[in-house]
């Protein structure tokens, strides 16, 4: 296995219309504990070691504030930074104390499409603490690019991520042994596509699935099982039109896996997964995908 700088996918924040709303959903229904409330943010733990997955903001409108990775070491923060200006990123702030609520040290980046990026190390912790269908952490962001090459070659180059698979939209690029933490797809616009939380096991996909429907949230595309990452997936549309996902079963890879191209990904016609059972995805679904921006500058 290659030495990963970027070690993994840690957190979203989220900025939301409507905080008490989604805070609600997050936690009544979708399976997080809130955690903190610090300067009015609102912090949200799944049932893994992570301090929080997702940290919900007051906004004008519902969008995506940045993404958060972890590092291997503090001293990958300065290449990392390095690399990132050299491949079209700002650096917004120096490697610094991290006055949040997870702690460590923190710096941060806006990426060449404008998504703001934080790296930590040293941060806070939990004790896992499992709830059988409930998300144990994220598994990735999806994120829309009008450039999806240029934006891989940024996580290739800037971060050290390794490009596992490329569909004809997609590009899945990964940090760890998981098929891949980041998933960037075409667009016309660049911003949030989706989140994707990770379940223990398809069994707890299925039963959350069910708690979203009787909740009043019907599932939005799927159930079924991607190719690249051959994971099962199941997709929700949040009170405030953010897509999120859950899923289970992700592909683990190491350096014999073998990548395969936009030639080698492709359904016969009418199907959009391995199974063959989940529906074509639905217009207000695709809308939903395209409609969170990233916070402006």
């Amino acid at each position: 296995m290659p030495r990963f700088p970027v070690t993994a996918l840690r957190s979203v924040d989220l900025g939301t219309p409507d905080i008490d709303v989604s805070a609600k959903f997050y936690c009544d229904v979708w399976g997080l504990e809130r955690v903190a409330e610090v300067a009015g943010v609102i912090y949200l733990r799944a049932s893994g070691s992570d301090h929080h997955v997702v940290a919900l903001h007051r906004s004008a409108t519902t969008e995506l504030r940045s993404v958060t990775f972890r590092v291997a070491s503090s001293d990958d923060f300065e290449s990392i930074a390095a690399n990132a200006r050299a491949e079209g990123a700002q650096l917004i702030s120096a490697p610094a104390p991290n006055d949040a609520p997870d702690g460590g040290t923190v710096m941060v980046l806006r990426g060449p499409e404008g998504g703001v990026l934080r790296f930590v190390h040293g941060d806070a912790t939990h004790a896992p603490k499992p709830r059988g269908d409930r998300p144990e952490r994220l598994a990735h962001v999806n994120l829309n690019s009008t450039d999806v090459d240029r934006s891989a070659r940024f996580y290739e180059k800037a971060l050290g991520f390794h490009l596992t698979d490329r569909s004809k939209i997609m590009a899945f690029v990964r940090c760890n042994s998981d098929h891949h933490a980041v998933v960037i797809a075409e667009a016309k616009v660049n911003g949030l596509n989706h989140v994707a939380f990770l379940l223990p096991s398809l069994e707890s996909v299925m039963r959350g699935s069910g708690r979203m429907i009787d909740a009043g949230f019907p599932i939005a595309w799927g159930v079924g099982r991607h190719g690249p990452g051959d994971n099962v997936f199941s997709y929700f549309i949040d009170p405030v039109g953010t897509v999120i996902e859950y899923t289970a079963e992700v592909l683990q890879v190491d350096d014999a896996y073998v990548f395969r191209g936009p030639h080698q990904w492709v359904w016969p016609p009418g199907r959009t997964d391995q199974w063959g059972i989940a529906p074509p995805k639905a217009e207000h679904v695709k809308a939903a995908q395209l409609a969170v921006g990233y916070a402006a500058a």
